[in-house]
């Protein structure tokens, strides 16, 4: 029935299938950036934390009776630490996505969307029809622009904190654009959390910015923090508001408790061992430049290549000395890339013979 299509993936070199890899490869593909998803003693403390209940699944909705004391104590713990009312957990990024797109952008307002953001936001665009304008990518002022030009009575602008596939951090004037066009300002932080800014917190961390109420962050729990699910970050009156309109909140059973105690002791462990995780982070930049030549400011080195076929090659090579690292084609990105992850988790000299074997081959 779609043979055809498939078919026409493979000749364009874009077909792609789950697959389960060489334990034994190194492990240079994957966003657990702090290697937190392979530190047993940390699933040992998440699962005493939950032994304490005596439910330990979430059995129902958020607004049923799914919502836990654990995702409560969660919520109230992120929100502290990064500076923001309240909390709200959410079974994944891309629910968190379609439940602040689709939710708060309503009739007469205007979404702003960085070209370049995930794909889970771009989908949730395709329900608002005029609502959504795309801005040119990490440009402040096409933003301004766009902004001037469409105006609309609530302007809602959506970047990431840093960009998945590119490791480019989002632009600090864009920043000061949702400030002074008094505009919500919903940031990804998925793949800055846990690895930008003094304490470890993502971009605003980094930027060292006071949260303001038109600040909503996001994040998920599958990166750094080495579990599974999604959070978002904001005033009370979101999070109020998201908790009666975000269908993927209302309708969805709760997200795991399990996976939520977990993120919840990694980022404990994470704020206790900020400094430790920020010069091993460090080392790892540092490295890159040296071998590479490019300067990363997160923990993602992406290597442009003219076909997908090269980058699949790249990825065997790298296979066949014992390293796994990602072949990223479209639709993911506009040009494949081979995207490494310098993970803190893997050693200097594990890295630099990948980084080594990556640039004779490239």
């Amino acid at each position: 029935m779609y043979g055809k299509e498939l078919c026409a993936l493979k000749r364009s070199g874009r077909f792609r299938e789950r697959k389960l890899f060489d334990n034994d490869l190194i492990d240079l593909a994957s966003n657990d950036y702090l290697g937190l998803a392979e530190k047993k003693k940390q699933f040992r403390k998440a699962v005493k934390l939950v032994e304490h209940y005596r439910s330990f699944a979430p059995k129902a909705s958020m607004l049923v009776n799914g919502y836990h004391p654990i995702h409560q104590y969660f919520e109230e713990k992120m929100a502290a630490l990064n500076g923001f009312e309240k909390g709200l957990t959410v079974g994944s990024g891309f629910l968190a996505n379609l439940s602040l797109i689709e939710a708060l952008v309503r009739k007469g307002d205007r979404l702003y969307m960085d070209e370049e953001y995930h794909a889970s936001g771009v989908m949730a665009t395709q329900m608002l029809g005029e609502r959504v304008v795309f801005f040119k990518h990490n440009d402040a002022m096409d933003l301004r622009k766009k902004i001037e030009q469409y105006g609309g009575k609530r302007r809602i602008i959506a970047v990431e904190g840093v960009y998945s596939m590119s490791g480019e951090l989002c632009d600090r004037a864009v920043f000061d654009v949702a400030e002074e066009k008094e505009a919500l300002l919903i940031v990804d932080e998925a793949h800055s959390s846990g690895v930008l800014g003094e304490h470890l917190l993502g971009i605003f961390d980094h930027y060292d910015l006071t949260i303001r109420p038109n600040h909503i962050k996001m994040g998920t729990l599958g990166k750094a923090y080495g579990s599974y699910g999604a959070y978002i970050l904001a005033s009370a009156e979101i999070i109020s508001f998201l908790e009666n309109r975000a269908k993927p909140v209302i309708y969805s059973t709760a997200p795991s408790v399990f996976d939520t105690a977990l993120a919840l002791v990694n980022m404990k462990h994470i704020s206790k061992k900020t400094e430790k995780y920020r010069s091993l982070i460090a080392k790892r930049q540092k490295l890159v430049k040296s071998i590479v030549g490019s300067e990363i400011h997160s923990l993602i080195v992406a290597i442009k290549y003219r076909q997908n076929s090269d980058v699949v090659y790249q990825q065997k090579i790298l296979m066949k000395e014992g390293f796994l690292v990602g072949a990223i084609r479209q639709p993911t990105v506009r040009e494949p890339i081979i995207r490494l992850i310098p993970r803190v988790s893997v050693s200097e000299k594990s890295l630099r013979k990948a980084l080594e074997l990556l640039e004779v081959s490239s």
